[in-house]
């Protein structure tokens, strides 16, 4: 794939703003010659990506990328957290401007993009909460470590958005229907489970982790995929979700929100009615999004995906939807946000057609010459 180097100073790119703001310490690179690392370090806001992160990680992708020398990079969380809680919503919607949303979530999606096409060897240490713009930074590289603190969700539809970052593309590639379930209700993992379901390659402890990470700094293509088996213990069994996988299967391969709720309230069980009770807080518009975005996912490519899901960003910043969500949550933290429409029954086709159209603005993956 060919890529463009962008100009610092392109709008939606690097203002002299945000060169000034690439001066802080909130993510930090390292150069052993074969070896590049990547430390987000925000520790009090969980390692939460901002505009600034983006900028600088993308940047340094792109001349690492045209490195020879550089065959390996890895990427970690300061602190013993998290690897990274998602994006900064809040900073994203405080200021009630469409096009700060939407900036922040171009340049997201292109550099979540660029690590699944990158050319060298992409290690992810996702020891922590790792959720949301976390997963971004993680899935889609060649290799994603797991500790026994590692936790991980896509809790998007909570704060009335979808599971964005490539999230319709790898969901919808997991075992199904346990991507729809994991898209739709936020359930959350162990690091055990993350190599079971297989969102992760390598599972090891966080007493192995500074090891692993010294051998990976000395590493290089031939030798790394060694170095992270030389590391790696056997996730505990069993999978958490085994004792649920009859009704997961049953519930959420129904071919509708409506149709999923049903089966749940009909299946009657505690585990059952437990989700039905935490999908019944969620963004109807929101749910019924990310059920559409996760079924028509398989047929998609993986930039088509990306693609797919910046034009449902557009409608659903446009649709207040998303500021609510993050208002009741995150801000005021009241947890009582007001939904519109607040049923799903209320969600109609023509609503979610809405979210599908193509837009003046379109995604596209970022590109080099």
């Amino acid at each position: 794939m060919a890529y463009r180097v962008p100009s610092l100073l392109r709008p939606g790119f690097l203002s002299l703003h945000h060169l000034t703001r690439a001066m802080s310490s909130e993510v930090h690179f390292q150069d052993s010659g074969r070896v590049g690392l990547i430390t987000l370090d925000r520790q009090r806001a969980l390692n939460a990506v901002n505009e600034n992160m983006v900028q600088q990680i993308s940047g340094k992708l792109v001349e690492w990328r045209g490195r020879e020398d550089l065959e390996v990079v890895c990427i970690e969380g300061a602190g013993t957290k998290a690897f990274c809680a998602g994006g900064d919503v809040v900073s994203i919607t405080k200021e009630q401007v469409e096009s700060v949303a939407l900036n922040f979530f171009h340049d997201e999606f292109q550099m979540n993009h660029m690590i699944g096409t990158y050319p060298k060897v992409y290690v992810a240490l996702i020891h922590g909460i790792t959720m949301g713009g976390g997963v971004g930074l993680s899935v889609h590289g060649k290799y994603r470590v797991a500790t026994d603190k590692s936790l991980y969700a896509m809790p998007e539809t909570a704060i009335g958005y979808f599971p964005d970052v490539g999230g319709s593309y790898f969901l919808s590639r997991l075992p199904q229907p346990y991507g729809m379930f994991l898209g739709l209700t936020g359930h959350r993992l162990r690091g055990a489970d993350l190599k079971h379901m297989g969102i992760a390659t390598h599972y090891t402890t966080a007493e192995k982790l500074p090891a692993l990470k010294a051998d990976i700094l000395t590493s290089d293509r031939s030798s790394i995929g060694d170095i992270l088996q030389k590391h790696e213990v056997e996730a505990p069994a069993p999978f958490s979700l085994d004792p649920h996988e009859s009704l997961i299967k049953h519930c959420f391969s129904a071919d509708s929100v409506a149709g999923i709720l049903s089966r749940l309230e009909q299946d009657g069980s505690d585990f059952a009615l437990k989700l039905v009770k935490s999908l019944q807080r969620m963004s109807p518009r929101s749910l019924v999004i990310t059920h559409r975005l996760l079924s028509i996912a398989p047929s998609k490519s993986y930039e088509e995906c990306f693609a797919m899901e910046f034009r449902a960003a557009h409608q659903i910043v446009r649709s207040g939807e998303f500021t609510e969500g993050v208002r009741a949550l995150l801000v005021d933290k009241d947890n009582a946000p007001v939904w519109n429409p607040a049923k799903i029954e209320e969600v109609t086709e023509e609503m979610v057609e809405e979210y599908f159209k193509e837009r003046t603005r379109a995604w596209e993956p970022l590109k080099l010459d």
